[in-house]
């Protein structure tokens, strides 16, 4: 079962609570803080079907969608727009023609980097192709949200024409949470087919990422909570981290 297949198709209808508005302008007023260049091009790493890469170029920077799913991506070109460039990438093995001024990736997507060494590659490829002086900014669930919201939950959502069943399991030893998403999507014949998918994300510590970061040769500028942004605290259940290139 392979990650953001089926899942695609209404994956934008299962996220319409999320608030890529706020983040939008969270991101905008980091970039206005740390000096990003108006108007610069920015990559948005694990960019899904483009909600926060259309956004974000609306603001008027010149955008890169990088992502790892292909289904992904088409539902991302279809859309109205534009001059976006979507490209089918790994994130640990980016390459792109020219550096950047920023760099972004939301909604959790380096949580998807399971291994600690992927994600020191994930950095290092941050950190060549940012421009001297460009930042990243990313953010990740806390191991809080994955031992305490998350756990061993099942979640539930029924619409008209879709429905899912998110069974969640998190092992706090190897800091690995599995959620299994089953999807029921209506077809042209008014009936419905069931697909699975199995999705897996590491519960970092805050010392691990910082460690990754200085062994990528990024440079740690700052640490949100997301939600209030603010210093985090022990019950912040996702974080941003401000990283910059200064070689």
């Amino acid at each position: 079962m392979a990650s953001y297949e089926s899942f695609a198709a209404v994956y934008d209808r299962f996220m319409d609570q999320t608030p890529y508005d706020q983040w939008k302008e969270n991101i905008c007023s980091l970039f206005r803080k740390y000096n990003v260049i108006e108007h610069g091009q920015v990559v948005d790493l694990g960019c899904g079907t483009g909600k926060m890469t259309r956004r974000i170029g609306e603001a008027g920077y010149q955008m890169i969608g990088i992502d790892g799913s292909e289904d992904m991506l088409e539902i991302a070109r279809n859309t109205k727009d534009d001059d976006i460039l979507y490209v089918l990438q790994d994130m640990r093995d980016i390459q792109l023609l020219e550096k950047a001024d920023a760099m972004i990736s939301i909604c959790d997507c380096m949580n998807y980097i399971l291994d600690f060494d992927d994600l020191v590659q994930v950095f290092f490829g941050m950190r060549t192709y940012l421009k001297k002086g460009g930042i990243s900014i990313f953010d990740m669930n806390t191991r809080f949200k994955y031992e305490t919201m998350l756990c061993e939950n099942t979640f539930a959502e029924n619409r008209d024409d879709c429905s899912f069943i998110w069974e969640n399991f998190y092992d706090p030893e190897d800091q690995i949470n599995e959620y299994q998403l089953t999807l029921f999507i209506q077809n042209k014949n008014q009936s419905f087919d069931k697909y699975e998918e199995l999705h897996f994300q590491r519960a970092y510590s805050v010392e691990e990422v910082k460690k990754a970061i200085q062994m990528s040769g990024l440079e740690l500028k700052s640490i949100l909570d997301v939600d209030t942004m603010k210093e985090p605290n022990k019950d912040s259940e996702r974080l941003y981290y401000i990283v910059s290139n200064e070689r």
